[in-house]
């Protein structure tokens, strides 16, 4: 008995400092951000490959011969099944992420009510850097404070579990760009081709690079996905009749970072375009012009 237990603990001691000496290497192996990704998957195999060699090699230390190791380790697994439903799920789920490559660290994506970027990626929980929304997703759950798709500075572990049950919406995996629309009410007087002009010229300057870009990683995806038809990627102008002014949208491509301050820059070119060419934003804001005279009659 003392002896399986001094075997035990030297096991454990020795697995500990092995995984602790290959992240050391593999750590002086990849230095600077470059390496980033490559610690990362080093740790998560370092990891796994010492669970198995702890999980084994104590099982082969107290079990008498193999029927009774392979008896133990069913019996084992089993329980483990039933007590850690939760805990087997979830690293299914981690498996699955792996597997069928749903997300990994540095893509951006939403799983359940959490946007943000992957920061880790564990046996059991996935942390992401939270981010807010864009002014059209406001209203979704949970509110965010942030009107913009940048970080907030919170962290949320999410369980891997999630990705039976949730939709994941990845933005980075397959096609690492995102179609934006700019909006403008203007007056019906006023002249919407120029407007339109004004839209088309200012998004066509800002999103040559990205639609260049574009093009190979789209025909990627038609080779992978079905589509019926390929979206367009270059800049379009819709135009749409209300009873108050000719709404104009801007339907244009950005990559899946920098939305905010490509929309910022284009909209202060816009508007300066626009105040040059004398055409104002139309608005629901009324002026009295003229009050009509009031007479006081004595009794």
């Amino acid at each position: 008995m003392l002896s399986q237990i001094l075997l035990t603990v030297g096991l454990l001691v020795g697995v500990v400092l092995a995984a602790a000496a290959l992240r050391a290497l593999a750590g002086l192996a990849f230095r600077g951000e470059s390496g980033d990704r490559p610690r990362f998957w080093i740790a998560q195999v370092v990891s796994i490959a010492a669970l198995a060699a702890a999980f084994w090699g104590v099982a082969a230390i107290w079990a008498r011969d193999s029927a009774q190791l392979t008896s133990a380790v069913g019996w084992l697994a089993a329980g483990l099944t039933i007590a850690l439903q939760r805990v087997v799920t979830a690293f299914a789920g981690y498996v699955t992420i792996l597997r069928a490559r749903i997300f990994t660290v540095g893509d951006r994506i939403t799983i359940g009510s959490v946007r943000g970027d992957v920061v880790a990626l564990g046996f059991m929980q996935t942390t992401v850097m939270e981010m807010g929304q864009a002014p059209p997703e406001q209203g979704d759950a949970p509110s965010i404070w942030v009107k913009g798709r940048q970080y907030t500075g919170r962290l949320v572990r999410v369980t891997n579990d999630k990705v039976f049950d949730s939709p994941v919406y990845n933005y980075t995996r397959d096609f690492p760009f995102v179609w934006e629309e700019f909006t403008l009410p203007i007056r019906y007087q006023d002249d919407y081709g120029a407007v339109e002009r004004i839209l088309l010229d200012v998004a066509t300057k800002h999103t040559r690079g990205i639609v260049d870009e574009a093009r190979p990683a789209l025909q990627g995806m038609r080779e992978k996905y079905f589509l019926n038809e390929a979206p367009t990627i270059e800049p379009r102008v819709y135009v749409r009749m209300t009873d108050n002014w000719l709404e104009l949208s801007l339907r244009f491509l950005s990559r899946d970072r920098g939305v905010r301050e490509l929309h910022d820059t284009m909209t202060r070119e816009i508007l300066s375009a626009m105040q040059a060419a004398n055409i104002g934003v139309a608005s629901g804001t009324y002026a009295i012009v003229e009050v009509p005279p009031l007479r006081v009659v004595s009794s």
